[in-house]
C-alpha cells in the first residue's frame, strides 16, 4: 500500500485558479507548467506515485515540491540559487 503524503495541500480559490492558468500556458517555462500540475493533482488527494506517473516525474521530485509548496505557498516552487559559476552565453 503507498505511504500517504503528510503534506495535505488545500488551496484558496485564488491559487487554484492561478495554477489552473499556468498549467493551460504554451508560453510559461515547462518546470512551471509541470510544477503547477503537481501541485492541482495534490489538491486533488492524489498520491505522489500517481502524479509522478501523469506528468512523468519520479516520486521523489513530486514530494520535493509538495512539500516546498506546504511550507512556503508558491514562493516554494520558485527555484533556489545554484552554487558555482553563473551561467553565462558568450556573443
Amino acid at each position: 500500500m503507498p505511504r500517504k503524503s503528510p503534506f495535505e495541500i488545500v488551496l484558496t480559490s485564488k491559487e487554484r485558479e492561478h495554477f489552473i492558468s499556468l498549467s493551460r500556458k504554451y508560453t510559461a517555462p515547462y518546470k512551471n507548467v509541470i510544477r503547477a500540475q503537481v501541485i492541482l493533482l495534490a489538491a486533488q488527494g492524489k498520491e505522489n506515485k500517481e502524479i509522478g506517473e501523469k506528468v512523468n516525474l519520479p516520486r521523489k521530485t513530486v514530494s520535493k515540491w509538495r512539500k516546498r509548496f506546504f511550507y512556503k505557498r508558491k514562493q516554494g516552487l520558485v527555484d533556489k540559487p545554484r552554487h558555482g559559476r553563473p551561467f553565462f552565453f558568450s556573443l
